[in-house]
């Protein structure tokens, strides 16, 4: 019989901060210098986790480190949509090639940059883990979106699975 390697082992190893950023536009850093190996960058973001406190770690069965990231760490670059209205299932594609469905496991939400005023949409790719969408990809949702009474307000969003996500309020003239 064999065993599985990490049984008996203990947590992974706390290596602190591993010196590793991801920049508002996606890309990864180490120690200030450009990863540039997609396959590199895909496969650590298969180890990156976010806990409830916000911190962003890389975690393997060995050890664990702590990134940071400036807003999300990906970024969702091309909008899929299959079907129309209410029937409608939209799908992003990551900056690193992973397509996330809108659903309710995966929420659309949209922010409000504190600065700017400007919106800032986000779907949930895992756990705790978002991709920003990109400005063309918010266009898209706009086009594709409807009014819709939600209680006592009329809000604007779009359709996706069967779930409507509120893109913004529709404020009168």
């Amino acid at each position: 019989m064999v065993k599985n390697a990490a049984a008996g082992r203990g947590p992974p190893r706390d290596c602190g901060d591993f010196d590793i950023h991801i920049d508002r536009d996606g890309s990864w850093f180490y120690r200030g210098t450009p990863i540039k190996r997609a396959a590199l960058v895909r496969l650590f973001s298969t180890v990156l986790q976010r806990d409830a406190d916000g911190a962003y770690w890389l975690i393997t069965p060995a050890e664990r480190g702590r990134i940071t990231v400036a807003d999300a760490p990906f970024i969702g670059v091309e909008l899929i949509r299959k079907g129309a209205g209410q029937a409608q299932e939209l799908s992003v594609r990551t900056n690193l090639d992973e397509i996330v469905a809108i659903d309710a496991a995966h929420a659309l939400r949209v922010a409000t940059d504190l600065a700017s005023g400007e919106p800032r949409p986000y779907v949930t790719v895992r756990n705790l883990l978002e991709a920003r969408l990109a400005r063309a990809v918010f266009y898209e949702l706009v086009d594709l979106g409807c009014e819709e009474r939600v209680g006592d307000e009329t809000l604007f969003g779009v359709w996706s699975r069967g779930t409507f996500f509120p893109l913004g309020r529709l404020d009168p003239c």
